[in-house]
């Protein structure tokens, strides 16, 4: 049998390549688009990903039964594929999904609410605080003074117990809101806090890489904090946090690596994540983008 010439085993080996990478290509059996094969997200509007979620690879978005979504007697994550809608009590054209509250065993309530156009919000109930911060859109807030002021995306504002107030969206917005019954202290008092997230100050963490802003003043007057973090990719916490206090999370940028207590979660723009007290929990960020969460925290109160 006579041996093939070179080019023979030329033309052979090019074949081969261009079968291989018609599998291994764009759109071959073998290829999985990667979260970091998205469009540049420049010109796209602040925290779009909340709002827009994906899935990675994006084949699993319509896989039946699929959620990340976990439950468990120390945490939760809450993906947005789970994220059940329905109409909010006392607000007017606002569908809202309750994310984390009492029955996972949280003393604090956080949902999403969803304006609509000629929305209303609805009043907390008696003794309760609130805490809006604006993810999509636009608000206007109005206290019973009709002073008004609005809130555009980035923006927050801090509702005492009992404040009269109301929200109300001309086209649409989509909020993120915590609520809590206030622990009252003699001779303190809450007030209407209104702010930008541009505004706040950087402050100091000792022993770590990421960004911390708080929303919230540290006085004793106030019994929880929202923080505002940010982290490059690359950067982790230092510190492998296993204290009293609970959070409620939302991750508004990004992507990274979230353990609590023995599982590791990847976790991106959209998750909300719920942390019982004493849980170990860590983060990584991941990714190519900044990540940047919105972090509740009970402070100033003694845990007994």
């Amino acid at each position: 049998m006579q041996n093939p010439s070179l080019p023979q085993l030329l033309l052979s080996f090019f074949t081969l390549l261009s079968v291989f990478n018609q599998v291994l290509g764009d759109g071959g059996f073998c290829s999985a688009p990667s979260i970091l094969d998205q469009p540049d997200a420049s010109s796209k509007p602040l925290y779009w990903k909340v709002t827009n979620p994906t899935l990675s690879p994006s084949h699993l978005q319509d896989l039946p039964g699929f959620t990340r979504s976990v439950y468990k007697r120390d945490h939760a994550l809450i993906t947005p594929e789970s994220h059940v809608f329905s109409p909010l009590p006392d607000w007017t054209n606002t569908p809202g999904a309750y994310l984390i509250t009492p029955a996972m065993g949280s003393h604090f309530v956080m949902y999403l609410a969803k304006m609509q156009e000629n929305s209303r919000s609805g009043l907390p109930p008696e003794g309760v605080e609130r805490l809006v911060f604006v993810i999509q859109g636009a608000v206007t807030l109005t206290n019973s003074s009709g002073i008004s002021n609005k809130l555009m995306v980035d923006s927050y504002a801090y509702l005492p117990p009992n404040f009269e107030h109301s929200l109300k969206c001309r086209g649409s917005a989509t909020l993120a809101v915590f609520e809590r019954r206030y622990a009252f202290l003699d001779n303190h008092i809450t007030e209407l806090i209104v702010g930008s997230t541009d505004k706040l100050p950087l402050l100091e963490t000792p022993g770590e890489v990421f960004e911390l802003r708080k929303l919230l003043p540290a006085s004793m007057s106030y019994d929880f904090n929202i923080h505002i973090m940010d982290f490059l990719p690359g950067e982790f916490l230092n510190v492998k946090e296993v204290h009293y206090n609970q959070h409620g999370l939302l991750l508004l940028e990004g992507q990274g690596i979230y353990r609590l207590g023995d599982s590791w979660y990847p976790v991106q723009a959209g998750d909300v994540i719920w942390m019982a007290p004493f849980v170990p929990q860590w983060y990584a960020a991941l990714g190519k983008t900044r990540s940047r969460y919105l972090l509740y925290k009970d402070v100033n109160r003694n845990p007994l």
